[in-house]
């Protein structure tokens, strides 16, 4: 047996493959057509125009499907977790469902409306999607410490809440530094005076984005060791 058929490890799997290059091919295409910075661009930047915006909008729609199936099946683990040990954490287990729910919404908001057609809805997307997230990863990294030795060892929360505080961390810089960004050029001019609250922003973007990735790959060991099953009943007629 393949290590990614065992249990539901293909859904963390799959969804940090994909969303890795929806982010990369969509920087990719922008960079060959030369519509966006060579060097850190707003990811949002790169799928400002067709016919990267049109890859963009239905690669992120798939990640975006595939983080609500992740994070359903996360919250059932948890959830059954607490039943078999006895540690459980429904309140907070339901919060982080809302906010994981939340921002794969954001994320088809992000993609559906681009900055240049729609600025204040995809702006108002993006900073949902970013804090709904945010909260998600911290969220689940207090389960995991909470629910350790059962839910995950010791090393795997620590990794977990080094994410998160990184993510966290980067978040502040890219909103506070985007507020400062005048131009809205996708091609910028370094000379100009906005130019490294830019950068900054655009850097701790990605940096928080990947964040992301990289905490969903934490999932792939959980996943292994259980399954979901649909249970179907017809209700009697009357």
């Amino acid at each position: 047996m393949f290590w990614f058929t065992q249990g539901l490890c293909f859904l963390p799997v799959f969804l940090v493959v994909w969303s890795s290059s929806t982010f990369i091919i969509s920087y990719l295409i922008a960079i060959y057509r030369r519509d966006v910075d060579l060097i850190f661009p707003y990811i949002s930047d790169t799928a400002a125009k067709p016919p990267e915006s049109c890859i963009f909008g239905l690669m992120t729609f798939i990640s975006a499907c595939a983080g609500i199936f992740t994070i359903y099946a996360r919250y059932k683990f948890v959830e059954k977790l607490g039943e078999e040990t006895g540690v459980k954490r429904t309140c907070l287990n339901r919060t982080a469902l809302v906010g994981g729910l939340l921002s794969c919404l954001s994320m088809c908001i992000v993609a559906t409306f681009q900055e240049i057609a729609v600025r204040v809805v995809h702006d108002i997307g993006a900073i949902l999607f970013f804090v709904s997230g945010v909260v998600y990863i911290i969220l689940q990294s207090v389960i995991s410490y909470q629910t350790h030795p059962f839910g995950s060892s010791s090393s795997l929360y620590r990794v977990r809440s080094g994410i998160a505080l990184l993510a966290a961390l980067a978040f502040f810089p890219a909103v506070i530094c985007a507020y400062w960004v005048k131009q809205s050029e996708l091609i910028r001019d370094p000379d100009d005076k906005d130019y490294p609250f830019y950068l900054a922003s655009a850097v701790c973007e990605w940096v928080v984005a990947f964040s992301f990735i990289l905490f969903f790959l934490t999932y792939i060991d959980d996943f292994k060791v259980f399954t979901l099953r649909v249970k179907t009943e017809l209700e009697k007629s009357s």
